[in-house]
């Protein structure tokens, strides 16, 4: 725990100390937030990916899994809903559908309500897996924040929802 008489630095405070020293002209204050909120996202990659190793899969395997688990039974999606929701390209979703497919995690099935285009199911194998590895996923966040009050969390998730809705262009 920390020390309350006594300031905690991070490694944003020494970049922030470096531009006083260099730029005192400038207001770098944007860079604290920011800095720390990518710092975040690093260690926080850093810390899931490790989960997702034990189940021998990797960040994206993991996403577009799940995606298709949160879909409801039957667990499938067109590869457009995968790719809009996942937000990558058309030809990057076709090599990973390949690779889940030759693992047999997933299985491209006719569309019955278009015969010009396939879906993408969860296999038996596909829908056990993510349910084990959400399972522990969710069990590693939980331990990621458990040096957090709930009160705190529940002020910081409302703080970055107002920032990704900034982002997202949505002010409100």
């Amino acid at each position: 725990m920390n020390n309350p008489t006594k300031p905690s630095h991070d490694a944003v405070d020494a970049i922030l100390a470096q531009w006083q020293r260099e730029r005192p002209d400038l207001d770098c204050s944007p860079m604290g937030p920011i800095g720390r909120i990518k710092r975040c996202a690093a260690l926080l990659e850093q810390r899931l990916e490790s989960t997702f190793a034990t189940f021998e899969l990797c960040t994206w395997e993991f996403d577009m899994l799940a995606t298709l688990r949160r879909a409801g039974a039957p667990y499938s999606l067109s590869p457009t809903e995968l790719f809009s929701t996942l937000m990558v390209t058309s030809g990057t979703m076709t090599h990973r559908l390949k690779r889940l497919e030759s693992r047999g995690l997933i299985s491209r099935q006719a569309n019955t309500n278009d015969a010009r285009s396939m879906l993408v199911q969860l296999t038996a194998e596909g829908l056990a897996l993510i349910d084990r590895a959400v399972d522990k996923h969710v069990e590693n966040e939980r331990e990621i924040l458990s040096g957090i009050s709930a009160e705190s969390l529940g002020e910081l998730d409302r703080r970055l929802a107002a920032l990704l809705r900034t982002l997202e262009g949505d002010p409100q």
